[in-house]
């Protein structure tokens, strides 16, 4: 499993003077603020990077970094990403867990029936909701509420829902 947490994609540039335009991908965007450095990726390579400023525009955050000073300098990192180690990610409270670690989860009904990997996790604007496939390939999708998620157990890599009724 990668050692890095996304916390963030490029989505183009802000101004003239090298700020990057960040779309988030933390539930927590201000956590940019407790960093001095993020690890940017862009097409396949990593660079370390000191934080200069963040601020924020809509939703998105601008990050200006240290080493560059000059939209000639970043306008090809749109779609890069910003990492940060895992041991610089935010501790987690109860009933809570990372995403990347969601993705292919086994989820089984409340009734033991199995459904499928967790294969694709979406972000709404209410919750996000999981997209399960089954063994065919077919996709079910499942909201992220407490009355489908009855419980998810990481380490042993399994999900167990309540399928409302509609879902199938």
């Amino acid at each position: 499993m990668e050692n890095y947490f996304e916390i963030g994609k490029i989505a183009g540039t802000h101004g003239i003077k090298g700020t990057l335009k960040i779309f988030p991908t933390t539930d927590d965007p201000t956590r940019f603020e407790l960093l001095k450095e993020v690890i940017l990726e862009v097409k396949g390579e990593r660079r370390i990077c000191q934080i200069a400023k963040v601020a924020y525009h809509k939703n998105f955050v601008l990050l200006t970094l240290k080493e560059f000073d000059d939209i000639n300098q970043v306008e090809g990192f749109k779609n890069g990403r910003i990492l940060i180690p895992a041991e610089k990610a935010l501790p987690l409270g109860k009933d809570e867990y990372y995403t990347r670690d969601l993705y292919d989860m086994d989820v089984y009904t409340d009734e033991d029936e199995y459904l499928g990997k967790i294969d694709e996790v979406y972000t709404t604007g209410a919750n996000d909701v999981y997209g399960v496939k089954d063994a065919d390939g077919k996709e079910l999708l499942i909201p992220a509420i407490k009355q489908c998620v009855l419980s998810v157990d990481v380490a042993g890599r399994k999900m167990t829902v309540k399928l409302l009724e509609g879902l199938r």
